[in-house]
């Protein structure tokens, strides 16, 4: 079926239903980033690939909102379609709740499937039919019915994650936890976030690519914690880890169920209603919630000792991989015919060569020329470029190592390389240095240094349509909260200080629409910097170590700080790589982190 076709089926299913609009979003039972294939609703609906959208479609009309990250990319991938862009944050576009608005009419029925959308959500969107006279139908995942061939639900084998890889025992996790629910008044926690449940019981899996969780629910009360996960998902060994933990284990799907059927003594339960879904909270019936952020999300953002040790190891072996493949990559581009996919490819055959490798963080960016102005244009085998030796070639990528996990982007040239390219390299570059070398007191959040890494480019008058940076998660998600960098508080409305032990991404970037994209991305720990009469000051300690192309630098755009800084990492990054590489490969290192 066509898209256009597959929106007309929905459209009778409505009509049979009397729902006047219906809304697919992004999203799965636990409202997570990125999404196994059962839950890819929108790219079977719209086409659309990427990790942020929400459909609406009603009788008359389907479009799709997605973020700046994706502007270029939906063009694309939408063109043929009946599907109408609409791009979130720009002037003169409404939100999908403004749209709701604007075009439910009285007596409206707003339909969704309640179990993938939040109960915040769900109350938003309940405000505006009621103020409407109308009503809302949640109880049915459409798409399911004209999807036929929907892969199942994930249920890989849930494993382990040893002490000396997260640093603090499950016991002693759930113990702080108690406390933390406690400290709201509430007589129990729902937690339904993955990568939460993994962190909370130091467990990993294999549910969505590239994202070590698995499909879960957690329950806790003052005396028991439940584990609701798939039967078929827990060994033996997880079993009796569990349960020498005091961890009750339930099928996945009971959940439901159970909640129906709370104890009575349970009066106040804490959620996050940004995450816990709708179906869930009606299941509670009358029940009264505590809304507030995940206390496990304030946890696991600041990294324990053993995790950040760990983790600066896991960065050196990536380090190694990402210098090998660039310097493959330059002494390769003339002599033979590489592909995005290629690349990628073999990007991947280095970080493998490391110890204790996992498996990608992420799907590889590995993006030629004009592609790489589509911030997440992912290379298939249907759908790729070759790299030439001229221009620029944009790959951002990561490993999740059993000590942590790592997200780095580079620009590298491939041969000449035009002045407005080396002008946006360098100011990129500029910016990226400036974040870097940020010291601030205690309290500051990252909204407040935004600015620092997006001067140089306001400066030009130009920009980037998404954040500077954000948290990452230890064998997690590699996009994790709260902390961040970015001048939009679009975080529910929250903002959070930076607190040493979180690590952060720098990775500010222009991207020039059917020219070319360039972004240079480091991670960056939080570390104590020094007390004065104003205070604790902190400062950002990078993590990344691979250089920089100098090939594409205006040495003279640098001030003399800029200058300083580049060649101070430059120096750090010789020294830390350069041992577990060839001869070869560390004479061209020593020259690619020569001071400017």
């Amino acid at each position: 079926m066509t898209i256009n076709e597959k929106i007309n089926k929905l459209r009778d299913l409505m009509k049979e239903r009397k729902i006047d609009m219906y809304v697919i979003p992004m999203s799965d039972f636990h409202l997570s980033e990125y999404v196994g294939d059962h839950f890819k609703t929108i790219q079977y609906m719209s086409g659309f690939t990427g990790s942020n959208a929400t459909v609406v479609v009603s009788m008359s009309e389907s479009g799709l909102w997605t973020d700046g990250r994706y502007f270029i990319q939906a063009k694309h991938e939408l063109s043929g379609s009946e599907v109408k862009l609409f791009e979130m944050g720009e002037e003169g576009v409404p939100t999908v709740s403004e749209y709701l608005k604007a075009h439910l009419e009285r007596n409206c029925v707003l339909g969704f499937d309640g179990r993938v959308i939040s109960k915040k959500q769900y109350d938003e969107f309940l405000e505006i039919v009621e103020e409407k006279s109308g009503s809302i139908y949640s109880s049915e995942d459409l798409v399911d019915i004209i999807w036929a061939d929907r892969p199942a639900l994930p249920k890989k084998p849930i494993y382990i994650l040893e002490e000396k890889y997260a640093g603090e025992s499950t016991e002693s996790k759930i113990n702080f936890l108690r406390l933390r629910v406690k400290e709201k008044k509430a007589d129990a926690f729902l937690l339904t976030s993955l990568y939460d449940i993994a962190w909370l019981l130091n467990l990993r899996g294999d549910d969505i690519p590239c994202v070590p969780v698995f499909m879960s629910y957690v329950f806790v009360t003052e005396k028991d914690v439940t584990l609701y996960a798939f039967d078929e998902s827990v060994s033996q060994s997880v079993r009796e880890y569990l349960a020498s933990n005091g961890i009750e284990i339930r099928d996945y799907e009971k959940i439901y169920d159970d909640l129906k059927s709370v104890s009575s003594d349970i009066d106040s339960i804490l959620i996050d209603d940004n995450v816990v879904n709708a179906a869930l909270c009606q299941a509670l019936g009358e029940v009264s919630f505590i809304s507030d952020i995940n206390p496990t999300e304030l946890m696991k953002s600041v990294k324990n000792d053993v995790e950040i040790t760990n983790t600066k190891l896991a960065h050196i072996k990536d380090g190694v991989a990402v210098t090998k493949f660039i310097y493959w990559l330059k002494n390769n581009i003339k002599a033979s015919e590489i592909s995005e996919v290629d690349a990628a490819n073999k990007l991947e055959e280095f970080r493998k060569e490391q110890e204790n490798y996992i498996e990608p963080s992420f799907d590889t960016i590995s993006a030629y020329g004009k592609n790489a102005a589509m911030m997440h244009y992912e290379a298939t085998e249907e759908n790729f470029s070759y790299l030439k030796p001229e221009g620029l070639y944009l790959v951002d990528s990561g490993g999740h190592y059993y000590e942590g996990t790592t997200d780095i982007t580079r620009t590298i040239v491939l041969g000449p390389v035009t002045d407005k390219m080396k002008e946006y390299f360098t100011v990129t570059l500029r910016s990226n240095l400036r974040l870097m070398e940020a010291h601030f007191p205690e309290g500051v959040t990252g909204q407040n240094l935004d600015v620092l890494a997006r001067g140089p480019v306001w400066d030009m008058g130009l920009d980037y349509r998404c954040g500077t940076g954000h948290g990452v998660g230890h064998i997690l998600n590699v996009h994790e909260g709260p902390n961040n960098f970015r001048w939009r508080i679009t975080d529910k409305g929250r903002a959070f200080p930076l607190k040493s032990g979180m690590i952060t991404t720098d990775e500010p970037g222009l991207y020039i629409e059917d020219e070319f994209g360039i972004r240079h991305e480091n991670e960056l720990l939080c570390v104590p910097d020094k007390k004065t009469e104003y205070g604790n000051f902190l400062k950002l300690e990078p993590l990344t170590f691979v250089p920089f192309d100098l090939d594409a630098v205006d040495a003279s755009m640098f001030t003399y700080l800029e200058k300083e800084s580049l060649n101070r990492y430059h120096k750090e990054v010789y020294e830390k790589i350069s041992p577990y590489l060839n001869d070869d490969e560390a004479e061209w290192l020593k020259y690619a982190t020569r001071e400017i």
